[in-house]
């Protein structure tokens, strides 16, 4: 890319000119003669009124017309004529596109160009979009000056920050000198541009498109750099300088694919390389004004360019593994598609299915070239073909005609009907030229053969100006009785059923109605083309997801889900249910799982539903629909539902009672994931039955939250064991309150100020002789010290209990709170023995493998230990093993509290998924 030298001058007339610095390189271009190019670039005048009318003290001030123009010349040598060179074009090309999220940060930026580097084509055009949100920070940047709020100047350094700290760590030497040369002086180039839509308090589109634009072309840069440091020869390519676009008055643009092939030719005679990186989403008009392709900008530049090009195939990479059979927000069961035709594709963007926006097809569908939605994030998935295949081998693969399903909601219907309308001509015409002058957009046509009524859908937002606008062209057919009724039927939806296998497949719609009447779903209106690729039906938009889910499901077969029962939703079970509903798009996208949770119960209360409970509601649904907590009920729910073949239960409580049916249910083959200590921690005899159940079967029993909560103890116990390590001694600080109490039992603070202290922060349990006493700490470690390989029981342990002999039969925790202080000296004592020594107090437990023993203990340790350091409620396990005899295996973080706990269930509720067949 040639190096621009530019500068831009605002200037009022009459005037001496404003200078604003350098202006950036994409201006207009003429040609007079070689060596040089010239541009000049005439933005759009700006006008701003500043002040108000009226007398008094108000200022009226008028800025002027503003005249910006720019000269520049590049390096771009013209000794041969362009009309002489032709980019080379055919299947030697492939064309990649990688979206904001696909370039977000500079690792996924590197591995953005180990695909480009892994594709062996012979010759790679790759468009890039902007780094993830730069593009809204852009516009952001934009409505700050345009207000005239001066944080946009930070805004702006934030978006130099994001590029500059990216590009340090992507690049160094002379790249890294030359791209954030090129990126200050782009900055320096904003800062001035913004300043005078500051003044102005206006942007007009022209100043938003070249504004908004500048993330491509960086990102595009930084790009390039990465692929040229592995040796290949690599060019980067501003698309304003190629691509030649129409705007149209619908907020779109046309290609004008003459005049930005005669660019390439151009650009390519002056760049030859067989890597070109090419910046999405940016343009050029006929007179050389920067321009946007607007919506899915990125997506039509890539299937502009694969056309210039006669590309072999054109790739769409994205953070989703293909095109899904229906709306995974709305139907869990919906799948990756492997292929689709054009017009399938066409059909399900037009009604509202994430695809593709209809015009990024045009462009292939004339050279007939694929193109491929790929998931950067999961290279592994093949992704989703669109092209035209073979008519003899189209999707063998798959059982169904109908290829996916898609709606558009917040609609209206509007039915016209009249006897007078049988048989005259042009009645049609009127109808929808009134529709046209209001500029209404038609979504759906029905009528009847009989022609005694039309019916059509408008967005709702539109219905009422089409309405009005009817009434007032056909009042004297309505008066005169020749039409009956000009009827709004508001909140439809639209729901469509796409698939070009549809036309030659007998009982389609059959099986489509037939589904709709089992949801008992009422249909207003049918329409279906002679093409038969779709089969389109309203219905009230409140029967829109269920509808979609009906007909999904009677099409496609569901993939494996989970129905799942949250027993106990106190302080954690809330927390993981809170956590599910809002990780729901997580749980899709990352884990392809279905969690539907059939039923929550407490020991009072539950509630139990066929299809899954609303997580955003169940609490209001569990006081207002809740039935009386019944436990063989509630497990008959969960396992009982024969189109669900997984299931899981969850105990969130601290139940011995609940604990006690684990094998119970594991017989019956219920998963079971608990952060319940009770039955780990119990009678041996019976810990041995349960593990020895799990073994033997193919049910799974996840217990990490029941040590650690969030913190990887188990997991890391069973990974050293499993990788053929042996378990020397695990000491650690178990308890989050207990922690925090001994790390601040210092200076003058009596013991009973501290626990007073946490116990109102709510660090404690509501008797804080439950912490105090030890007997938490000594089943946790008895769970890691049976997952050792020991057979102890908990009252094997020696247990250094806190609590003083006489206080453990206190009626109340108010009558132990306030006599503690009486026993502080014992305590203090200690504190003050270890302080002489250079050592602090802390409460531990130890599994001491070697002499098959466990103990809970206050103990101390000297200040440089790892345990002393330690800081609020924070957990930390030694683990001194074989392989860490000298260097202990340390895990340290946050080990209490309902948020970590419930993370630490939800952990463990994704690793099923991973072993039920989820893609982890």
């Amino acid at each position: 890319m040639a190096t621009l030298k530019p500068s831009f001058t605002v200037s009022p007339p009459n005037t001496n000119p404003i200078r604003f610095g350098c202006f950036p390189p994409q201006c207009l271009v003429r040609v007079p003669k070689p060596p040089c190019l010239r541009r000049r670039l005439v933005l759009p005048r700006l006008r701003q009124t500043i002040g108000g009318g009226g007398g008094g003290g108000m200022i009226r001030c008028e800025l002027p017309d503003f005249h910006l123009s720019a000269t520049a010349t590049t390096g771009v040598s013209t000794e041969k004529s362009v009309d002489e060179f032709q980019i080379p074009k055919g299947e030697m090309w492939s064309v990649h596109k990688f979206g904001g999220t696909c370039v977000g940060n500079s690792q996924r930026i590197r591995n953005v160009a180990e695909v480009i580097i892994n594709d062996n084509s012979e010759r790679k055009l790759v468009v890039v979009s902007a780094m993830s949100k730069v593009t809204d920070m852009m516009y952001d940047l934009i409505r700050k000056a345009q207000s005239r709020d001066d944080s946009y100047l930070s805004a702006l350094e934030a978006v130099l920050e994001k590029h500059r700290l990216t590009a340090r760590d992507l690049l160094d030497g002379d790249d890294l000198a030359s791209f954030l040369s090129h990126l200050h002086n782009d900055i320096s180039n904003l800062k001035a541009m913004l300043r005078a839509i500051y003044i102005a308090g206006h942007a007009s589109e022209s100043f938003s498109d070249f504004v908004a634009g500048h993330g491509e072309l960086w990102s595009a840069q930084m790009l390039s750099y990465v692929v040229r440091k592995t040796g290949l020869e690599c060019k980067w390519m501003d698309t304003r300088d190629v691509l030649i676009v129409n705007p149209t008055s619908s907020n779109q643009v046309d290609p004008d694919f003459g005049e930005s092939e005669k660019r390439l030719d151009k650009w390519f005679s002056s760049n030859p390389s067989k890597i070109i990186i090419a910046t999405g989403f940016i343009a050029s008009t006929p007179q050389n004004i920067p321009t946007t392709l607007k919506r899915d900008g990125s997506d039509f530049s890539a299937a502009i360019m694969g056309a210039l090009l006669r590309a072999r195939q054109v790739t769409i990479w994205t953070d989703v593994d293909g095109v899904y059979s229906a709306d995974p927000r709305k139907v869990n069961e919906a799948v990756i598609l492997q292929t689709l035709s054009y017009q399938e594709a066409w059909e399900m963007s037009y009604f509202g299915a994430n695809v593709l926006h209809p015009r990024t097809i045009i462009p292939v569908m004339r050279y007939n070239i694929p193109i491929v939605i790929r998931n950067i994030f999961n290279l592994s998935a093949p992704g989703t073909i669109i092209c035209q295949p073979p008519e003899d081998d189209y999707d063998l693969k798959l059982t169904t005609p109908v290829k996916g399903f898609a709606t558009i909601d917040n609609l209206a219907l509007i039915n016209v009907e009249g006897t007078g309308m049988a048989g005259v001509p042009g009645t049609a015409s009127d109808i929808f030229g009134c529709v046209k002058d209001v500029g209404a957009n038609v979504i759906m046509i029905s009528q009847a053969s009989s022609e005694h009524s039309v019916c059509f859908a408008v967005p709702e937002k539109e219905v009422k100006a089409v309405s009005e606008a009817l009434r007032s062209r056909f009042s004297e057919a309505l008066q005169a009785g020749r039409l009956s009724q000009i009827e709004v039927i508001p909140n439809c939806s639209i729901l469509a059923a796409v698939g070009q296998k549809m036309a030659s497949t007998p009982g389609v719609s059959c099986t489509l109605f037939s589904a709709l009447a089992k949801a008992n779903i009422n249909v207003r209106a049918i329409s279906q083309g002679c093409s038969e690729y779709n089969v389109t039906v309203v219905i009230k938009r409140e029967d829109s997801v269920k509808a979609l889910r009906a007909v999904h499901s009677r099409f496609f077969l569901s993939r494996t889900t989970l129905a799942v029962g949250i027993i106990g939703p106190g302080l954690i079970g809330a927390t993981l249910l809170d956590q599910l509903r809002d990780q729901a798009a997580v749980l899709k996208q990352e884990f392809n799982i279905d969690l539907r949770v059939l039923g929550i119960t407490g020991s009072k209360t539950m509630l139990l539903s066929d299809i899954g409970i609303d997580l955003s509601r169940w609490r209001e649904l569990l006081n207002e629909k809740g039935t009386e907590a019944n436990m063989d009920k509630f497990t008959q729910q969960v396992h009982g539902n024969h189109f669900i073949p997984n299931s899981v239960l969850v105990d969130c409580t601290a139940d011995s009672i609940i604990a006690s049916r684990y094998y119970d249910w594991l017989r019956k083959g219920i998963h079971v994931i608990t952060p319940n200590k009770k039955a780990n921690s119990g009678p041996l005899d019976q810990y041995l039955k349960l593990r020895d159940l799990q073994r033997k079967s193919y049910t799974h029993y996840f217990y990490e939250a029941t040590v650690g909560a969030g913190l990887p103890i188990i997991s890391t116990l069973r990974g050293l064991l499993e990788t053929g390590d042996k378990i020397l001694r695990i000491e650690g600080i178990f308890s989050g309150t207990l922690s925090y109490l001994f790390n601040n039992f210092v200076g003058d603070q009596s013991f009973s100020e501290v626990v007073a202290e946490a116990k109102n922060a709510g660090f404690t349990e509501p008797d804080p002789r439950d912490d105090l006493s030890g007997t938490d700490v000594a089943r946790k470690v008895i769970i890691l010290a049976r997952e050792s390989g020991l057979k102890l029981d908990l009252a094997d342990l020696p247990i250094r209990s806190l609590v003083p002999e006489p206080l453990k039969g206190c009626a109340s925790a108010e009558e132990f709170m306030e006599k503690l202080p009486l026993y502080d000296g014992d305590l203090a004592k200690e504190r003050l023995d270890a302080e002489n020594s250079g050592e602090v107090l802390r409460y531990v437990g130890v599994v001491d493998a070697i002499n098959q023993k466990g103990t809970v203990e206050l103990r101390r340790y000297k200040k440089e230990h790892p345990f002393a350091q330690l800081a609020g409620s924070d957990n930390i396990i030694a683990f001194t093993t074989t392989r860490y005899k000298d260097h202990p295996l340390i895990v340290r973080g946050p080990g209490a509290g309902a948020q970590v706990t419930a993370g630490g269930v939800f952990s463990d509720i994704l690793r099923l998924a991973s072993y039920l067949g989820a893609p982890s």
